[in-house]
């Protein structure tokens, strides 16, 4: 069995039960970094069925493909491997697709728990319209490519959703407001952690509040789709 186990986007309390039970119970935890992954198990005291601290592999975007099949080898043998990422849902803008695509090939069996997701909590306080939305994740680094791309979305209806870099955040906001106008935008950064910060107000607005502050952590934009009605007011708050 192959279980898809979501862990926390900040708040280290956000784990559900079952999520530590399959922990618990994994043979193995495959993970984006053994040194975050052990620092969750260190504070929940997380030991394997024997009292032992469970095995922890290293599993990322750079992973070989020997590492997917070696991975594969062991649910064949019938253990049970735990998939998890630094934080958040497995698979979601995370690795891990080759080793799904490889399992589910063979025909071994593949469990997902519901769990933590940046881009889901910062829709669901953002105040846009959540009944329809599309993710796409990191958009290109460089803003010729990252112009073409927002302009394939630029009619587009539903809310929109990305994951941002601090460090490019200002310039993307930039390029938004040149491809879609002066849109209502959201932008949620350090979700449920302690210096949490969601911003709401139009892309001029989010353009000149981020020139005054320079952001750190791990930030989602989400953008009102083509045509939308504004609920915001106008000054970011």
């Amino acid at each position: 069995m192959l279980y898809i186990v979501p862990t926390p986007i900040g708040n280290l309390r956000d784990i559900t039960l079952r999520a530590l039970d399959v922990l618990k119970a994994a043979d193995v935890i495959a993970c984006e970094d053994t040194r975050r992954t052990q620092t969750l198990l260190t504070h929940y005291q997380v030991t394997g069925q024997d009292g032992k601290p469970p095995r922890l592999v290293s599993f990322h975007d750079h992973s070989s493909p020997q590492k997917v099949l070696e991975i594969v080898r062991w649910l064949e043998e019938g253990r049970t491997v735990a998939l998890v990422t630094d934080s958040g849902t497995p698979l979601i803008s995370d690795p891990g697709f080759p080793l799904l695509r490889e399992v589910i090939q063979r025909g071994i069996r593949v469990e997902a728990l519901p769990g933590p997701s940046a881009l889901v909590t910062a829709l669901s306080v953002s105040g846009l319209p959540a009944e329809s939305f599309s993710f796409f994740a990191f958009l290109p680094p460089k803003s010729a490519s990252r112009k073409k791309k927002l302009e394939e979305l630029r009619e587009r209806k539903e809310t929109l959703i990305f994951y941002e870099a601090p460090h490019r955040l200002e310039q993307v906001l930039e390029d938004m407001h040149a491809v879609f106008g002066d849109r209502e935008a959201v932008v949620a950064r350090e979700l449920t952690k302690k210096f949490e910060e969601l911003v709401r107000g139009t892309l001029t607005g989010l353009v000149e509040a981020f020139k005054q502050k320079k952001p750190q952590g791990e930030i989602v934009i989400l953008v009102a789709g083509n045509e939308r009605k504004r609920v915001f007011g106008e000054k970011p708050a």
